[in-house]
């Protein structure tokens, strides 16, 4: 397990290389890649600035990813979650699920990313040419996390 929350950017590749070596049991690994888009709600988008409270952050990922292993069998789980200022085509977050079967794999990552949007304490301010906004919670988001409420 890693959880990482960090201004730094994150190469893509390392972390999967990382997350795979040695592991021979592994028969899929998943990973999703979250980006800063340049649009949104149908503005341009010129930066966006990701808020957090360290430690208890952290704390929620852990929780989140602890939820995920209860959920699947999981060789490992891995997120990297960025804050400070980003423009667009920079990484936000990294998630990626290993585990000995593709499904376990593919439905691990989605649960977490659909979680990661509705539970970790992140707040997202938008540079747009009218101005800072906060980015409010969006309906979808919820949905799509609400479908994993046992």
């Amino acid at each position: 397990m890693a959880i990482r929350v960090q201004a730094g950017d994150f190469d893509v590749g390392a972390e999967y290389a990382a997350l795979t070596a040695g592991r021979t049991s592994v028969g899929g690994v998943t990973l999703f890649v979250g980006l800063v888009r340049d649009i949104a709600g149908g503005e341009a988008v010129s930066a966006m600035t990701l808020e957090h409270y360290p430690g208890m952050t952290e704390r929620q990922l852990e929780a989140v990813e602890a939820e995920a292993r209860r959920r699947w069998p999981l060789d490992d789980v891995l997120i990297v979650h960025r804050y400070g200022r980003l423009e667009p085509g920079d990484r936000i977050v990294l998630v990626a699920t290993a585990s000995a079967h593709r499904d376990a794999a593919f439905d691990s990552c989605r649960f977490l990313i659909d979680w990661l949007k509705t539970r970790a304490p992140f707040w997202k301010l938008e540079a747009t040419p009218g101005g800072e906004r906060w980015v409010e919670a969006k309906d979808s988001d919820d949905a799509a996390a609400a479908r994993w409420t046992e």
